[in-house]
């Protein structure tokens, strides 16, 4: 497949890359800053851009299969008031709709679940900025005829892990973290078998 990488440079991103070469996929990574991407591969293409802008996208776009979107603000900014994702998303949407890109997967978070207990309460309190983004980018993708996928992840750790648990509209049992890289392989595996369409889906180890 031809797969389109927004958020490239990410910890998600760049797993994401990886393992979208590593299974054989030609994979454009649309990032503001190329030098950053240090990979090379043949089957790699770094191209430099704007995700704010949907001219920039979907003069881009053309020619691939897939969008998948790992947008995120990182600590500190993520706890201040932001809108990265949800301008993102609708210029992303907007660009996919002139380009005739249909299939969109979008990292969002399993904060947004309604899940009961303190810790929930907490990390709900903790990202009330990044709850507020990323609500507003999924509405703004529910909204859309696009064939698309919402992955809702809980705390993201750095390990090598792929394999993921699943569970549609709902938190699986117990999840409280899961690997940045078992995100990744989940939204390849969701672009590949054309799965979850117009599902938003909790993740875990």
């Amino acid at each position: 497949m031809r797969l389109f990488i927004l958020g490239a440079n990410g910890k998600t991103g760049t797993q994401l890359i990886d393992l979208a070469l590593a299974r054989a996929h030609e994979v454009t990574a649309f990032v503001r800053s190329p030098a950053k991407v240090t990979r090379r591969h043949p089957l790699l293409n770094v191209r430099g851009g704007d995700p704010h802008s949907a001219d920039e996208l979907a003069s881009a776009l053309p020619g691939h299969d897939v969008v998948l979107s790992a947008l995120g603000m990182r600590p500190p900014q993520a706890f201040r008031p932001h809108t990265l994702v949800q301008e993102c998303t609708a210029s992303t949407v907007a660009a996919m709709t002139r380009a005739g890109v249909r299939r969109l997967v979008l990292v969002s978070a399993a904060v947004l679940f309604s899940e009961k207990g303190p810790r929930f309460a907490f990390f709900r309190w903790l990202l009330t900025h990044v709850m507020r983004d990323l609500g507003t980018a999924e509405e703004i993708v529910r909204a859309t005829p696009l064939d698309w996928t919402i992955a809702r992840p809980p705390r993201l750790i750095e390990r090598p892990d792929e394999a993921y648990r699943s569970r549609h509209d709902a938190l699986p049992a117990n999840g409280f973290s899961m690997p940045f890289r078992a995100v990744a392989a989940f939204m390849l595996d969701a672009a590949e078998h054309h799965t979850h369409v117009h599902e938003i889906v909790g993740l875990a180890s």
